[in-house]
């Protein structure tokens, strides 16, 4: 398994949003869980926004770094989720379920990851009885593009190469 900025910790990424955005992204969370109670049509925020605006990811690297990785030219995209993801999200600990992977797991992780941070990843992924952990000066999106992108794929086909033997 290759975890490539592996969102682990829901209420550390919660706890690292702006306050202003936290508030403006809950209240319309909340709005939104009380339309689909009431089969209402889902109320939407952006995906990505500019800093303090209500979407999911604001920090300073976001909104860029988002619509870098949109294809041009293909299918329609629309940077926007259902409100009530947000409620969800500050919950969703998968990072607790590390110490479970019987599979050898490389996790790249990045020290200014504005999304999902570092801090607690680290510390989820050192439970992974197979776990390996490479950590990268770079931000989320960044490992995605670039020359950032070539250094973690190196390490990515060291891994397979290591643990998926080629047959001669």
């Amino acid at each position: 398994m290759i975890a490539k900025c592996p969102f682990t910790d829901g209420t550390a990424s919660g706890l690292a949003m702006n306050p202003i955005t936290a508030l403006r992204v809950t209240s319309l969370a909340i709005a939104d869980q009380l339309r689909a109670w009431l089969g209402a049509q889902p109320l939407m925020v952006a995906t990505s926004g500019a800093p303090r605006s209500a979407a999911l990811m604001t920090a300073h690297d976001c909104l860029s770094g988002y619509l870098s990785l949109v294809p041009r030219g293909g299918a329609p995209f629309e940077n926007r989720v259902a409100a009530r993801v947000a409620l969800q999200i500050m919950a969703y600990r998968p990072g607790r379920l590390a110490r479970r992977l019987q599979c050898p797991a490389l996790f790249c992780v990045c020290e200014t990851d504005t999304v999902a941070p570092a801090a607690a990843t680290v510390r989820h992924v050192r439970k992974a009885p197979r776990g390996e952990l490479r950590v990268y000066r770079d931000g989320h999106f960044d490992i995605y593009v670039g020359e950032a992108f070539e250094r973690v794929m190196a390490d990515q086909l060291d891994f397979l190469k290591r643990h998926i033997p080629a047959k001669g």
